[in-house]
């Protein structure tokens, strides 16, 4: 996988377009919804540049990624934890998983592929940005 810096325009629009493939194919309805929603400007990048970040994403998997093409919802949580990795400001987490949603919600159906994208993102965030010590727990009633 290509390298781009953390919390970088690149690495944030990865993480988008990784939503645009993780059920194997991306629709007009989703390239409509980029372009409405402006994704790219909103993510600090040119259409051209998102295009280019979504190209080179699909050709890394192509070369690095073994996928069943007759099977493409299989892209490994692991490239997805490591992918996710490259973004860790909480703010930009919290975009990226709004637009990431936004995509993914455009064709009114939410594949295997992309359900298992956005969970493996939003628990790999969760898990790192949780302050130490912290607990989620209810407290208990006295």
């Amino acid at each position: 996988m290509r390298n781009y810096p953390t919390n970088s325009p690149q690495a944030a629009a990865r993480i988008v377009a990784l939503a645009l493939v993780a059920d194997g194919h991306v629709s007009l309805v989703e390239i409509d919804t980029l372009q409405r929603h402006d994704i790219a400007h909103r993510l600090g990048l040119t259409p051209e540049a998102f295009r280019e970040v979504l190209h080179d994403l699909c050709s890394d998997l192509l070369v690095q990624s073994p996928m069943a093409w007759s099977d493409p919802s299989q892209i490994d949580p692991h490239l997805i934890g490591n992918l996710v990795d490259d973004i860790d400001d909480p703010d930009l987490c919290d975009q990226l998983i709004h637009l990431c949603r936004t995509v993914i919600e455009a064709d009114r159906h939410v594949a295997d592929g992309e359900a298992l994208m956005l969970s493996t993102a939003f628990v790999h965030w969760h898990r790192r940005l949780a302050p130490q010590g912290s607990s989620r727990q209810t407290p208990r009633a006295s």
